[in-house]
């Protein structure tokens, strides 16, 4: 399957972030259970490599927000923290904005921020507006362009009251947006977000994709997103690099993705009789039917032709057509079995 999927990224001197042949293995102890064992542990210690990132390589543009895929325990996560200089790779090297990230220059950490959906950057005994002044402090950002981001921020994010709030007192979508305020104040000209959405209600994720849209045409910010709800990616990406066990399976387009994956559409029908349901498996092999109510898949090339044969041959109150749901074609391209030995976030 990735044999057949996987494409290269374009590459060039203009990307922002730019990786090539990235990898980080670990070294992880392993021990049986067992007080014997624990015992046998410290005198002859056993280990064993475990493939996090492999080979990977992409480029990343100005202005992109490219979504970053795969299931738990692909890379992503490592990846990241790469990308952030919390982490040095086992081979391979990135540059950032033209710096090495795991230098860790404080000119590259000015101009990057990583918001990770589980963990918290601020502090939960005091109100946000603290944690800000102290990022103010640790950024050395000018007064006016302090109060200047702080509230087009607050505006964007509807924080209002929130700011002078205690953190623990905060609901996690509130949390999650201050968390994002915090992540801003410096204008970060790249953006690492690592599951934003994670645990939020569905209103709340969609203002916060909202906003991360909206930063991105307002700065112009370049945004590497990791999420497991495809509605963001959907809504924020129009290209996704795909990784599964540590290793690159696609870099390109969404909908071509889905169109080189599940090569057919969805024609959802609300029939006038029931009985109608009976003819519909001459139109399709795939047919499912709930009362007056069915699902028809069909050859893309061939939907036009079969619309047209349905609504001349069964009486249809409505007919939609749909692509397949963006998460069956993940699940799909996910759907191989473990040759890697083994992989971590």
């Amino acid at each position: 399957m990735s044999a057949l999927i996987r494409t290269n990224g374009t590459e060039g001197e203009e990307a922002q972030v730019h990786i090539h042949g990235l990898s980080k293995v670990y070294r992880v102890h392993e021990r049986p259970a067992g007080l014997g064992a624990s015992i046998a542990s410290l005198f002859r210690r056993k280990f064993k490599e475990v493939k996090a990132v492999t080979d990977v390589t992409f480029d990343i543009h100005a202005g992109e927000i490219v979504g970053f895929l795969g299931p738990n325990g692909a890379g992503k996560t490592t990846t990241l923290k790469m990308l952030a200089g919390l982490l040095n790779p086992t081979s391979g090297h990135a540059t950032v904005l033209g710096y090495t990230p795991w230098r860790r220059q404080n000119e590259y950490l000015r101009s990057i921020s990583l918001v990770m959906g589980n963990r918290n950057q601020l502090n939960w005994d005091i109100p946000a507006m603290d944690s800000f002044l102290v990022n103010q402090v640790i950024y050395e950002i000018p007064k006016a362009q302090f109060k200047q981001t702080l509230d087009e921020l607050v505006e964007l994010l509807d924080l209002g009251e929130l700011l002078t709030k205690p953190v623990r007192g905060l609901s996690l979508g509130e949390r999650m947006k201050c968390e994002l305020a915090a992540a801003l104040l410096h204008r970060p000209r790249v953006l690492f977000l690592d599951e934003p959405t994670l645990g939020v209600d569905v209103t709340m994720q969609g203002r916060i994709r909202r906003f991360v849209a909206d930063y991105n045409k307002r700065t112009g910010a370049t945004v590497l997103l990791t999420s497991h709800y495809m509605a963001d990616v959907t809504a924020l990406c129009r290209r996704v690099v795909v990784i599964h066990r540590g290793k690159l399976l696609y870099d390109g387009d969404l909908e071509e993705l889905a169109d080189r994956i599940l090569p057919y559409k969805l024609i959802r029908l609300d029939l006038q009789d029931s009985a109608a349901g009976a003819d519909l498996s001459r139109f399709s092999d795939a047919v499912e039917i709930s009362g007056l109510k069915a699902t028809l898949r069909a050859p893309r090339s061939e939907t036009p032709a079969t619309v047209a044969r349905i609504l001349g041959e069964i009486a249809v109150v409505d007919l939609t057509v749909e692509d397949p749901p963006i998460e069956d074609v993940i699940d799909l391209l996910f759907a191989e079995p473990d040759t890697n030995g083994g992989s971590a976030s």
